[in-house]
């Protein structure tokens, strides 16, 4: 009976050892097995400078400006600093910031509105319809904390947690978890500051406001026109 010839294996041209990565010099050498892992080279590339911050007025009314109406003689206000914001001064003294309407061709309406009322600063920024637009949240509260850091003697670390919280109401206003009242809330007890969501009554302006209320430095000139 024939018996079936198992074929020897051959053997191969595998080396026994693993093959060893050859070195990126130009340098012939021979194939050495590295005893530490290879250390990354530094490239010539030098590290690319942080982007600059652009800063963003407090108003930017240039798109609403063919619809809005002249401006008349502006007075020397303790607020004058809020034109270069983009502010406008109206007659009663008060500087408004105006928006356009993106949903109503020619339309525009009032975002913002600082005043000196009977010796207290009020800062008002009103909502579309009920509605914070775009942006107008952290614009807000940077309008708010530029009018705290310029009137009042509080500490860096005193005006951090004054952002916060304002951060934190405005942030309730726009989800809904603060409806109009005539409740005040005290944010900077030595300055009497205090922040309410109220609605508006009588005037032009209607809808809601977050508007914020301090008491002001005697010495403060009265913002009027002369």
């Amino acid at each position: 009976m024939a018996q079936a010839v198992i074929p020897t294996p051959q053997p191969t041209n595998t080396p026994t050892k693993p093959p060893v990565p050859q070195p990126t010099t130009t340098q012939p050498s021979a194939p050495q097995t590295p005893t530490q892992p290879p250390v990354p080279q530094p490239t010539t590339t030098q590290p690319s400078a942080p982007p600059l911050k652009t800063t963003q007025k407090l108003c930017s009314s240039d798109a609403a400006e063919d619809s809005l109406p002249p401006v008349g003689q502006q007075s020397n206000s303790s607020f004058a600093y809020l034109k270069q914001q983009g502010f406008r001064q109206n007659q009663d003294g008060s500087w408004v910031c105006y928006e356009n309407d993106s949903r109503q061709s020619g339309r525009y309406y009032t975002l913002f509105k600082v005043q000196q009322v009977n010796g207290k600063l009020v800062a008002s920024s009103f909502l579309d319809r009920g509605n914070l637009i775009p942006g107008q949240e952290n614009r807000s509260v940077d309008l708010f904390m530029t009018l705290v850091d310029k009137y009042t003697n509080t500490t860096q670390e005193n005006r951090q947690s004054i952002r916060r919280y304002l951060e934190q109401f405005t942030s309730l206003v726009k989800q809904g978890k603060i409806q109009p009242s005539n409740h005040a809330y005290l944010f900077d007890q030595p300055n009497r500051g205090y922040v309410i969501y109220h609605s508006l009554s009588g005037g032009k302006l209607q809808g809601t406001a977050i508007t914020i209320n301090i008491d002001l430095p005697q010495n403060l000139a009265p913002s009027r026109v002369f």
